[in-house]
């Protein structure tokens, strides 16, 4: 039990933690000090339902299909490997840092459809957290639902930290080094993970 939580908690961290669309969506939001608990309760929501159908989806699909488990597995494997090494690029080689530009005030309804369109229009929300996720918990037959519950308070936790602690990140987080490190630890996570995912074939 302990090993599925701490899997779940760790690889949805790992996941949604590299700065992306939906994280700096959220951040300005923060920064800005606007409709901040409603984008986080949105996309914490969001990950919620889709962690759950990958979790509880995946594990019936691979009793219908045994053979996708396995090709779930390496395939998973491979995306982890690959999604390390670009962030160990980025920890090397990225300048980047994450601005934010001051704009006109925006109503809840514009704010809410935007957020829901970057989260649920990615094509990698659906890799990450229904394909990705749900392969790997077939790793937890029986704990399952302690990998999806550590996963969805992953994302509950980051949503919410970073949308309200973001007036104190906002210098932090103006500095391409401070990305640089996440994106490092965000590799090391990823190849640890992978190789669970290895050891368990």
């Amino acid at each position: 039990m302990t090993s599925a939580f701490f899997s779940g908690l760790t690889m949805s961290l790992g996941l949604i933690v590299a700065i992306g669309a939906q994280n700096a969506f959220v951040l300005r939001q923060g920064l800005r000090n606007e409709h901040v608990f409603a984008v986080c309760l949105t996309c914490a929501l969001s990950d919620a339902v889709l962690v759950t159908l990958g979790v509880a989806g995946f594990g019936r699909l691979t009793g219908q299909f045994p053979w996708l488990e396995p090709v779930m597995r390496y395939g998973g494997a491979a995306f982890l490997l690959w999604y390390a090494a670009r962030s160990l690029r980025s920890a090397l080689r990225s300048e980047a840092a994450l601005t934010v530009k001051d704009a006109p005030p925006a109503t809840l309804r514009q704010v809410l459809l935007a957020c829901l369109a970057i989260t649920w229009l990615n094509p990698h929300v659906y890799l990450d957290t229904v394909v990705l996720l749900g392969s790997v918990s077939t790793q937890f037959a029986g704990n399952r639902p302690v990998f999806a519950a550590a996963a969805i308070l992953a994302s509950v936790t980051f949503f919410f930290a970073l949308g309200y602690g973001a007036r104190l990140l906002r210098p932090v987080f103006a500095r391409p080094g401070t990305w640089r490190l996440v994106d490092g630890s965000i590799a090391v996570v990823m190849v640890f993970i992978a190789a669970g995912l290895l050891r368990g074939a």
